[in-house]
């Protein structure tokens, strides 16, 4: 038994192993071919560049204005960020402390809306906001992420609150703890795991998103990054090496934010799932 159960788990290190090289795959060959001449990808995406350049990325850094683009994909995706975590939080909080009829229609109603894609009324939606001339304004992209991010925030946020005595908001009221003084000060802080992995889920989708951005910014100084990375496509063509090199710089500072928290998805989701 004990011999069957090292090559179970032999064979279970190997599968993921194998898995980890396939993830990792395209991200070692965008990052190989962000190095060579447009020439050399044509030739062979799989060979070693001839030479490591760093012209691919000085000169996307320019061309794409990388400053700008990243200081407006930044500003935008904290502030959506801050906006979900907060409402949501809230919201779920609130449904859950009020045990009304109308309170559990309407987190059904939330969490029946996140079956609905994007694109079903995306059309109708740019159509009426073009209307009203709420188009080419980042804030008009921070209340769409919130409005499309909130019913999965709102959902992992009311499975985790139900983990939360109720007693500790009784004692802050006896102390003379409003209602919101009790949320901030008692509940809020408890929430670190869940609001953790509710920022790692969400901000991916922000720094990374083409889809808003591109219907609602038009202005060239409104650009995010994934719009600026675009613009090295051509009509007919596309300038490989300055799009690889473009992507790379795009997604080294997400990386680096999920490699420091991806400990707390599995946490929050687990904490909130088994409550």
């Amino acid at each position: 038994m004990r011999k069957n159960h090292v090559i179970g788990q032999l064979f279970i290190i190997a599968f993921a192993i194998l898995l980890l090289i396939l993830f990792l795959f395209p991200l070692i060959l965008a990052f190989n071919n962000s190095f060579k001449t447009l020439l050399e990808i044509i030739d062979s995406v799989f060979s070693l560049p001839n030479e490591w350049r760093f012209d691919n990325y000085i000169n996307a850094f320019n061309s794409m204005n990388f400053p700008r683009a990243f200081l407006n994909t930044f500003v935008i995706s904290l502030s959506s960020l801050v906006v979900v975590c907060l409402f949501s939080s809230m919201t779920a909080h609130f449904f859950l402390r009020n045990d009304w009829k109308f309170n559990k229609v309407m987190f059904a109603l939330l969490v029946a809306a996140m079956i609905i894609p994007f694109q079903a009324i995306m059309i109708p939606l740019i159509s009426i906001y073009g209307g009203l001339g709420l188009l080419n304004s980042q804030w008009t992209l921070v209340y769409f992420y919130l409005a499309f991010g909130s019913p999965m925030a709102i959902f992992i946020y009311h499975g985790f609150l139900k983990s939360i005595p109720l007693e500790l908001e009784e004692a802050a009221t006896i102390d003379g703890c409003n209602v919101f003084q009790c949320f901030f000060l008692i509940v809020f802080p408890l929430l670190k795991p869940v609001t953790a992995t509710v920022a790692i889920l969400n901000v991916l989708w922000f720094w990374n998103d083409y889809l808003l951005p591109f219907l609602i910014l038009n202005r060239p100084d409104q650009r995010t990054l994934s719009l600026a990375t675009f613009s090295f496509y051509g009509t007919y063509s596309a300038n490989y090496g300055l799009l690889l090199a473009a992507l790379i710089m795009t997604i080294i500072p997400i990386l680096i934010v999920y490699i420091f928290l991806q400990k707390f998805i599995q946490r929050g989701i687990v904490q909130g799932a088994i409550k």
